[in-house]
């Protein structure tokens, strides 16, 4: 995987490179979906090696890198994720290709987002060498995640990445909240920001990304992920995470920002009671009790035990409501 560094929300135009703006499919390519056999076209350890010596790189702590080598672990991700012969899939931080190259074999379209430099000049020329009937299917946006506001092709229906460990969740978030047309992800992360992600109210680890995961979608643990099937090996485990979109958000005449102010506020000062933790919020401590009982909320009660619901009936008694 590559990172994104730079983890804030500011917007930026994206540079695609590698592919036409818009799909426009050779009428000699096969049409797509999994291969019968196993795919020689996907990269195995020695392949992951040799284009990462050629390209001189080597694998960057501060960009969050750790490239997948094996290919049974590649075809694991496709089939947990259920990627369709008619999707359109983004992934984020392809790296070398690993899972690229798979999802091309196996989805109608594939952008990939990518911020390295070398490793997004290098990308096309992967594709090209290694499933070129596939070539016209593919698009490289050259960029950090965080500033993707836009994709060339069409809207995108599924968020498949193995994701920097540094700035997954706010990466996911982004990809969620500005791409409303992707209804499937399956991400690959620290197995602790897999459970952080999945954990239910009441959990000792459900705290902000579990409460802003739900916001967007049904979200499960999918699977554990072992070290080995990583160059370089990461020093933690990690894990599969499952996000099925919502039909819609949760209902309330709160926006989005205003019902995730009230999340950071009540997670920031997570072991103290919702009275005292939503003080600076509300105004006052006797403001935010307010508002709580106005929800049916107890002023009492911590952040880890609320729904993103409750959240959400909080945020619309909030500050000049």
């Amino acid at each position: 995987m590559s990172s994104t560094p730079n983890a804030d929300d500011r917007a930026g135009d994206p540079a695609p490179s590698g592919s036409p703006a818009s799909p426009s499919p050779s009428p000699a390519a096969p049409p797509p979906g999994p291969a019968a056999e196993p795919s020689a076209a996907l990269l195995g350890p020695a392949d992951v090696r040799e284009l990462a010596a050629a390209l001189g790189v080597r694998p960057t702590k501060q960009r969050g890198q750790n490239f997948v080598i094996d290919a049974n672990t590649v075809r694991r991700i496709i089939r947990t994720a259920e990627v369709r012969p008619d999707d359109t899939v983004v992934e984020v931080g392809p790296g070398l290709g690993s899972l690229t190259l798979a999802l091309l074999e196996a989805a109608e379209w594939v952008t990939a987002v990518e911020i390295d430099d070398v490793l997004a000049a290098a990308l096309p020329s992967t594709v090209a060498a290694r499933l070129p009937e596939r070539v016209e299917h593919f698009a490289l946006v050259h960029s950090d995640a965080m500033r993707v506001t836009e994709l060339p092709g069409p809207p995108p229906t599924a968020l498949v990445a193995n994701l920097p460990y540094n700035v997954a969740v706010p990466v996911l978030l982004h990809m969620l909240a500005t791409f409303p047309s992707i209804e499937r992800t399956l991400v690959m992360v620290q197995a602790e920001v897999a459970d952080r992600l999945a954990a239910p109210p009441g959990s000792k680890v459900y705290g902000v990304p579990s409460v802003k995961a739900a916001w967007y979608a049904e979200v499960r643990r999918a699977g554990a992920i072992g070290r080995n099937v990583f160059w370089p090996a990461p020093n933690v485990d990690s894990g599969l995470v499952s996000l099925v979109r919502r039909a819609a958000p949760p209902q309330t005449s709160a926006t989005r920002a205003e019902v995730f102010a009230v999340v950071d506020a009540a997670f920031a000062q997570r072991r103290k009671t919702l009275r005292a933790a939503l003080a600076g919020w509300a105004g006052s401590a006797a403001a935010a009790e307010a508002a709580l009982v106005a929800a049916g909320v107890s002023p009492q009660a911590r952040g880890e035990s609320l729904t993103v619901e409750e959240f959400a009936a909080i945020a619309e008694h909030g500050p000049g409501k």
